[in-house]
Order: C-alpha cells, then structure tokens, then sequence
C-alpha cells in the first residue's frame, strides 16, 4: 500500500502546501490521484482558489493538469462546469461563493481533467470537507492554489503535505535547510490547559495583543498588530507578565526592541504557526537569547514531498535531494513524487 492509502487511515482531510510556487504540489495531488485511482480509495478534492488549469495564471509556466476518475468527488464553481473534460454530475449546490460563481460539488461520471476550485476562506472550506464526507469519501484532498501559509491553517485540514524543491534555491543545502526550519516552526510547541490558555481563548475574539500573567489576568493593548510595536509591547511588559499573545503575523519587527531581560521573562503565544515569518538565522539567533513561544495549535505534517526540478532550468541530482532531505527530517515520510 502507498502513501494515500496511509494517509487515508490516520485522516479525513489533508492540504497540499507548497512552499514556493512551482515547488511540485499540483505534481503531488496528481501523484496521489493516482494511488487513490489504483487502491480504491474513495477521494474528494477541492482546493482553496482556482487550480487544474493548463497554466500557471501568475508566471506563465505550463501546469499539471488535475486528472479525475469515475466515482471521485469534486469541488467546481459553476462558471467552470462546463469547462471539464470530465464528465461531471452535480451533486449539490453549496452556498459557499467563489470569484468565479457558486460552489458545486459533482461526482465524475466519465473520467477526465478538471479545473479545481473551493472557498478562500478557512471555516468555509471545513465545512464543504464535511459535506464531501458526508457524500461518502475517505479521505479529501485540499490543493493549497493561492497561498501556502493560508492552506496550511489547522483549522482547514487534519494534516498538510508540505511540497518543496529546488524552486526555493540553487543551492541544495538552502532548499534543506529552509524546509527544515518551516517544519520546525510547524512543530511549535502547544500552550498547555489551564488558567493562561482560558484566558486567552476567552478574550481572543477582539484580535488585540494580550499581556497574560501566570494566574490568567489578562490586560489588553490597543494594538491589532506586533508589527513594528516592539517598543511599546516592551513598555508595557511588568514584572508580573508572564504570556503576551499576538493575534497577527508575528515577524522580526515584533520583538526586535524587547530588551534581553523581558525577553526571557516572557512567552510569545501566537494562534497557529503560519503566523510565523521569522528567517531559519533569525529565529536561531532569538532563541539563543532566550526567546520562547508556543501557539494554541500547531500543524501536523503527515508527509513532504521533493520536486528536483525548477522552471528556471536548473534541477538537483533526484536521489541525492531525496536522501539530503530525509537525512535532516528522518521522522517523516519524504517522497520523489517524480521518481
């Protein structure tokens, strides 16, 4: 049995995250396509903007088209149902709205290629998995098209398959590295329960920044962003501060001017980790300061998959990428998806 079977059993849902465009997850969707076509598996696949045409609408580069078989589910705004090749019956008419009309869920009838869309917006997407389950599938398929960071939320999927490649550098060693770096953010450690977790997820709703104190008193900053508000997150830290939750992105900008004291008295708490965007050197260089942070829920990745191939021309030895990779990340499943 191969990996969409794997991932079948462990879950109900699992997003295809690139890490760069081109980094091969269209390559990955139809890889598993395949497997669910050969082991029977009863597979629905959306996606959370459009996907599945012959070219990339940003950089003009050729794409993988998505290949559907008979008995598969499918996410298809109606503008674009009778685009497909395949032969699709519609199922049923959701009310969750695209740029390019209202979402329809069909079943494919006579095996073909089809453009690939679904809603943008987070809970939206969880529900229109929930009436792909209900409709019968094993297992749904999200194909991240607009943005990595977005997809790869944990409120959209039980797990993500994260799609890299030599798209992010000619140098192999830098497409290890940073791959390794986004998986290490990805495993961020969860704010265990009790009073600073009740209060945070109490008051959360406001998206302000919360200073929170080891009992759960919670005083909040008129700051709907960290952004660039160092010295005033520092300011108001006293030494009763023990939690300070940043609703939004959390970058360099963010405890740049925190002073090295109150950098190690407190802890960030950020929502998920596709909050973070703080460079692998960065990040090292803070947490050797004694920098701490935690989210409320972190992202389980069920599998990564390797494209030796960048549309700039240049490509890496296949097998070498692949053992480099498995080498620095040995505790989950890595995969050549062109091999």
């Amino acid at each position: 049995m191969g990996l969409l079977y794997d991932l079948s059993k462990k879950y109900k849902s699992v997003s295809i995250v690139g890490m760069a465009k081109n980094a091969g997850k269209t390559t990955a969707l139809n890889y598993l396509i395949e497997e669910a076509i050969d082991e029977g598996v009863a597979l629905g696949v959306t996606s959370t903007g459009r996907d599945g045409e012959s070219q990339d609408l940003v950089t003009g580069t050729e794409k993988p088209r998505v290949y559907l078989d008979e008995d598969m589910l499918v996410a298809v705004p109606s503008l674009l149902f009778d685009m497909a090749d395949a032969g699709l019956e519609v199922l049923k008419k959701t009310k969750y709205s695209t740029a390019i009309g209202e979402l329809l869920i069909c079943r494919v009838r006579e095996a073909g290629y089809v453009q690939v869309a679904g809603p943008v917006i987070n809970a939206e997407q969880k529900l229109l998995c929930d009436d792909m389950l209900n409709l019968g599938c094993d297992l749904i398929l999200i194909d991240g098209a607009i943005d990595r960071k977005t997809i790869a939320s944990p409120d959209t999927s039980d797990a993500i398959i994260l799609s890299t490649g030599a798209v992010l550098s000619r140098k192999l060693k830098n497409v290890v590295d940073e791959t390794a770096h986004v998986v290490n953010l990805y495993r961020s450690p969860e704010l265990a329960p009790g009073p600073v977790r009740d209060a945070i997820e109490k008051n959360s709703f406001e998206e302000k920044i919360m200073l929170v104190t080891e009992s759960g008193e919670v005083r909040k900053l008129d700051l709907l962003t960290g952004l660039g508000a160092a010295s005033e997150i520092n300011g108001s830290i006293d030494e009763d501060t023990a939690y300070i939750y940043i609703p939004g992105a959390f970058t360099t900008s963010v405890i740049s001017d925190i002073s090295l004291r109150n950098l190690k008295q407190v802890q960030f708490v950020l929502k998920d980790p596709t909050k973070i965007f703080v460079s692998a050197m960065d990040w090292s260089r803070y947490r050797k300061k004694g920098f701490r942070l935690s989210v409320l829920k972190n992202i389980e990745i069920a599998a990564i998959t390797v494209n030796p191939w960048a549309p700039a021309g240049y490509t890496f030895d296949n097998r070498f990428l692949l053992e480099e990779m498995q080498k620095a990340i040995p505790d989950i499943p890595v995969v050549d998806v062109r091999m």
